[in-house]
């Protein structure tokens, strides 16, 4: 059975659904939602943590992503990380596995045609989910975007938390250090 329980975190409030019935598929409506706890590569299922002094087992995250009319609404809430602390955070092209690059580069709703994307006419947070956080003194913070598109035939497939803060200079736009934690999405 499904059921939405408000998440407070950091005096914000969201419904999510119960990790039990959170089944990480969108739902007639398309929205997708993952709730987890993320675990090193060998033990993890849904959240990967490939940094555990950045991102420790058990911090938990939690990813919902909307369609609008004729745009996309996504929302990371995150707790347990290291206290007042900036990461990058991005949507990303398949789901997480083993390794960090397994997830794939940077979902992109216009495809930059050279790759890896460091162009800003294609890597910035129009073209790109973008949800860069500092979390707070204990650990947690809550981010949300809303990119001007919705998703048709290609769909991201996970959240990757990165170490730094995205870059948006031309030559490095879209970069945000290495890859610390991965959760699936299914958008």
């Amino acid at each position: 059975m499904k059921r939405l329980v408000p998440l407070v975190i950091g005096g914000l409030c969201a419904a999510v659904l119960t990790p039990a019935a959170a089944a990480d598929t969108p739902s007639a409506t398309g929205v997708a939602v993952t709730v987890a706890r993320f675990a090193t590569p060998d033990a993890a299922t849904k959240a990967y943590t490939y940094d555990p002094a950045l991102i420790a087992p058990g911090a938990a995250v939690v990813v919902v992503a909307t369609p609008l009319r004729r745009s996309t609404k996504a929302l990371l809430t995150v707790y347990g990380l290291v206290p007042n602390r900036t990461y990058g955070a991005h949507a990303h092209q398949r789901p997480c596995g083993a390794l960090p690059t397994d997830a794939g580069a940077h979902h992109q709703h216009v495809v930059d045609p050279v790759q890896p994307s460091v162009d800003p006419a294609y890597a910035n947070p129009d073209n790109e989910i973008w949800l860069d956080f500092t979390t707070d003194d204990r650990g947690r913070a809550v981010v949300g975007t809303v990119v001007p598109w919705r998703f048709a035939d290609r769909r991201a497939g996970s959240v990757v938390i990165h170490a730094e803060r995205t870059a948006t200079e031309p030559g490095k736009a879209g970069t945000a250090g290495p890859r610390l934690g991965c959760a699936t999405v299914r958008f």
